[in-house]
């Protein structure tokens, strides 16, 4: 990773760090009320981890931690590593009120290794939003094959590129159209924001709001991984999402949401399982 790299990592960190306080407060993580770590997960991805009684969980770039308290929940010795500090100290007060036995680390992606000494685990997962703060698929692929016990899996459930290229958030003005905004693509230089306000209601975000992305097709997260060793078991990619994007998305059954039969159907989100 170069000197550029880790400068805009650590401008991500701080950035993160400040949005913590506005995530908490936020109704669109609703800490406020009854916690549900579930509702952030689709069917599929519960089908596809399989059961995870008594095996080791490790959620990369877990923020508030509220997924991987669903991972404690269902009997996993569960741990959430995250880069930024706030998050971490915010996570592991979450998981207490919940009653969850959770153990958080604050550390960069790229040194979990390192900073949990080595330990392997069943099920490495991630997603939802971190794959594009992440300058390096292939060091990050070899990471997570470190991670992993033989046999171990990884799955991710991703925003789908093509949703990322759409903009995963709505611009200022912005109308209903499904207009591309961004890369689908990675391969150029990082997409730089000065955001005062993030993905959630609340606040505004005071102090560091400068934020780094970087744009990665499918076909690069799949070749970073069977590059580091893991075998791809499954691909899905789905149409729903567990907020409105849009506001003509209606709910569904599932209590997720989707684009009403009158617009293209797209993939928004997408489940990959991999194995080591």
């Amino acid at each position: 990773m170069t000197d550029e790299h880790e400068r805009m990592m650590r401008a991500n960190q701080a950035n993160w760090d400040a949005r913590t306080p506005v995530h908490l407060a936020s109704r669109f993580y609703g800490l406020s009320e009854k916690l549900d770590p579930a509702r952030w997960f689709a069917a599929f991805e519960w089908e596809d981890l399989g059961e995870l009684a008594d095996r080791d969980v490790l959620h990369l770039q877990c923020h508030l931690g509220t997924e991987t308290i669903a991972f404690a929940q269902r009997g996993a010795r569960a741990v959430g590593l995250d880069i930024s500090e706030a998050s971490v100290v915010a996570a592991a007060d979450i998981a207490a009120r919940a009653g969850a036995d959770v153990t958080y680390v604050r550390a960069n992606v790229y040194d979990a290794v390192e900073a949990l000494d080595g330990r392997r685990f069943d099920v490495v997962y991630t997603g939802k939003g971190s794959l594009c703060y992440l300058p390096d698929l292939d060091r990050w692929a070899a990471v997570v094959a470190r991670l992993l016990r033989p046999g171990g899996r990884l799955y991710i459930a991703e925003f789908h590129p093509l949703l990322n290229a759409l903009g995963p958030k709505p611009g200022q003005g912005e109308g209903t159209e499904l207009l591309l905004r961004h890369d689908y693509l990675g391969g150029r230089d990082a997409v730089h924001r000065n955001a005062t306000y993030t993905y959630t209601d609340g606040p505004a975000v005071e102090g560091a709001t400068d934020s780094y992305e970087w744009m990665h097709g499918m076909d690069e997260v799949v070749n970073a991984l069977t590059k580091g060793g893991l075998g791809i078991r499954r691909l899905r990619e789905s149409a729903e999402l567990p907020w409105p994007r849009w506001p003509q998305m209606v709910r569904t059954p599932s209590g997720w949401w989707r684009l009403p039969d009158g617009e293209p159907r797209i993939p928004l989100l997408y489940g990959l399982l991999a194995s080591r």
